[in-house]
């Protein structure tokens, strides 16, 4: 006897069986996700996950974000195995500013159709970035949405809980006139600042330029580029709050330096960059003069290679690069900072 509701999910466009493969396939992947708060395996209806013990007043930490439309790349070069960690990267990156060390994470597919392969790519990517941040993956959901996305589209998005102990909160209000900024390298443009990058490259046409090499990107493509997942910065910076007293740190994401800077300076002072000391990657300058971006709106939509900042004290600048370093951070001072009723001083 058949299933008649198998039979009226087919009819719906909605294959069941693809995603049981999807499953199946993408078990190995989390499974290396795995970590001491994980209580049981993946196909329940909830995740479970142990909190970790010794803290004084443990709080926890939540973030949730997505892709972009970064993912209209990676369906156009269909490449899939990599846009996930930037999934994971825009949670964690966030939670990790506070000082929040990454628990678990739970990712979101919405697909026109589900293709299994495609899917344990996608799973593959996000996988891979729990790992680089130490995250379990003990949830997520994968929705056919048939009549509503194109069969070859998807969406990809997530949400990570991390935990710090209270009184261990970054929050600014340690920040005096003096501290010095830390300026932590980019992989490229991460995730932010792609619908201007759709329209400088004209990538939503697929445009064949997107394909060749270019001696200024190192030999790469603009879309090898352009896809280059988000850098995690979560291990480098939890082994540099436990030696050191970080007084704030920004992820720069969308608002490039003006709006995310800010976001960990307290009224009163500013950062102070000069723009000579930023270490501009070539793609920035390729956008820049593709699309004829003004200096200013560069700074203000895209991280320009800086992909976070961190503000330690003047006594404290040389243990943290050299932490930051010996953790895969190419680090260097970026600025200071002043007594400035601007938060972000560029000159």
């Amino acid at each position: 006897m058949k299933n008649s509701k198998s039979e009226s999910y087919a009819a719906a466009g909605v294959d069941i069986t693809a995603g049981y493969k999807a499953v199946e396939l993408m078990k190995a992947h989390i499974a290396r996700t795995r970590n001491e708060g994980c209580l049981d395996d993946v196909g329940g209806f909830g995740g479970c996950f142990a909190l970790p013990m010794g803290m004084e007043e443990p709080v926890l930490v939540s973030g949730t974000d997505g892709c972009g439309t970064k993912v209209k790349l990676a369906i156009l070069m269909d490449k899939h195995d990599t846009i996930g960690i930037d999934a994971v990267a825009m949670c964690v990156n966030d939670i990790i500013c506070c000082g929040a060390k990454p628990l678990f994470f739970l990712d979101y597919i919405a697909c026109g159709k589900n293709y299994p392969e495609k899917i344990a790519a996608i799973v593959s990517g996000v996988a891979e970035g729990c790992v680089q941040s130490g995250a379990a993956l003990i949830g997520g959901e994968t929705a056919e949405h048939p009549g509503l996305m194109p069969l070859e589209d998807y969406d990809l998005a997530g949400f990570a809980v991390g935990i710090v102990d209270k009184k261990k909160i970054i929050d600014n209000t340690k920040m005096e006139a003096g501290n010095v900024v830390i300026a932590l390298p980019s992989t490229g443009i991460h995730s932010n600042g792609f619908s201007h990058c759709r329209k400088v490259f004209d990538i939503d046409s697929n445009n064949p330029e997107l394909y060749v090499a270019k001696d200024e990107l190192g030999g790469k493509t603009i879309g090898e580029t352009l896809l280059t997942p988000t850098r995690i910065y979560v291990k480098s910076i939890l082994a540099l709050i436990e030696k050191v007293s970080v007084k704030g740190i920004s992820h720069i994401t969308g608002g490039g330096f003006y709006e995310n800077i800010p976001r960990s300076i307290p009224d009163g002072l500013g950062a102070k960059i000069n723009k000579s000391d930023v270490r501009v990657l070539p793609i920035f300058d390729l956008i820049a003069k593709t699309g004829n971006i003004p200096e200013r709106d560069m700074y203000n939509t895209f991280n320009m290679g800086v992909g976070m900042s961190v503000v330690v004290a003047k006594e404290d600048v040389d243990t943290a690069l050299e932490i930051l370093r010996a953790h895969g951070e190419d680090a260097y001072i970026l600025g200071e900072i002043i007594e400035s009723d601007e938060k972000c001083v560029l000159l």
